[in-house]
């Protein structure tokens, strides 16, 4: 027999107000402007930008496991129902598709500068005089390791870290798979096993990815400052590894979950969002590997 409260809550369940949104809205804000001036401050050290970014990452790490907690503590309780199942999932649907969009945006600037800023700077479509007011010297020539003031920067290959963390995030994707399965297939043991596997894999990918920026800015002189090109790889990359950041908090909150026995093969929505957030991330990062490492 169903519980008073699943009974009460069959047709939609109303949450009671909660502090989390509030204290989401403080961590990416604290993020958005620690990262602004750790960028301002870059080469000085203990800088203020650094210890708010650290602090906004700590604050966002503690707001997802206390609003993920109490979202799981409604659910053991039996007060969702079908109606709000589709709800959450219909929720993840609209919000991967946001980001999406998101990201479009950023290879559509890619695109943009490759396709028409530099042929057009390099005198194509009958732009001679242009590029000759411009920039005589200019050669329309992707990528473009030499700024306007005459500062040069080494672009960053696709091989060694680069492939690396592609084999890394595509070995994630994999074992996440084989995660899903074991769930609905009740093998508990290999469930653990390989959500464990996914988490470390996401976790050294974001490792690598850190120790690719140290390359990147001390040995190749490839900077924020490195005209078009520094700037585009920096934005999209950075962007990718928040995005990784967040989907490998998810799979470690929920590998947390399924050593506390949570999730069956009926009841595991939540998990299933944080694979299918981790599956955009990854085919995310091949449209970056190809576009802006390869191609």
């Amino acid at each position: 027999m169903k519980s008073a409260a699943a009974t009460r809550y069959d047709k939609y369940y109303v949450p009671a107000q909660s502090h989390w949104p509030i204290v989401g809205a403080v961590a990416l804000f604290c993020i958005a402007a620690g990262a602004g001036l750790t960028v301002m401050q870059i080469g000085k050290q203990g800088t203020s930008g650094s210890y708010l970014l650290i602090t906004g990452f700590v604050v966002l790490f503690f707001m997802l496991f206390g609003w993920i907690k109490n979202v799981a503590h409604e659910s053991m309780s039996g007060l969702y129902s079908k109606q709000m199942d589709f709800s959450f999932r219909q929720s993840m649907w609209w919000f991967i598709f946001s980001e999406v969009m998101f990201f479009l945006v950023f290879f559509g600037v890619l695109f943009y500068a490759r396709m028409f800023s530099v042929p057009w700077l390099g005198g194509a479509g009958n732009n001679f005089m242009t590029n000759e007011l411009l920039w005589p010297e200019f050669q329309a020539v992707w990528p473009l390791t030499t700024t306007p003031s005459g500062e040069t920067t080494q672009a960053m290959g696709w091989f060694g870290l680069p492939l690396l963390n592609t084999f890394i995030l595509l070995t994630s994707s994999v074992t996440v798979h084989f995660a899903h399965q074991a769930l609905l297939a009740g093998k508990r043991a290999q469930l653990k096993t390989f959500m464990i596997i996914s988490v470390l894999l996401g976790f050294a990918f974001l490792y690598f990815q850190v120790t690719e920026y140290i390359h990147a800015y001390h040995e190749l002189g490839l900077t924020l400052t490195s005209g078009i090109y520094g700037n585009v790889f920096y934005l999209l990359t950075g962007f990718h590894g928040m995005h990784v950041t967040l989907g490998a908090i998810l799979l470690l909150i929920v590998t947390l979950r399924i050593f506390k026995g949570h999730f069956n093969k009926d009841n595991h929505f939540a998990f299933e969002a944080a694979t299918w957030y981790w599956h955009f991330v990854d085919v995310v990062w091949l449209c970056l590997f190809f576009f802006v490492y390869i191609f």
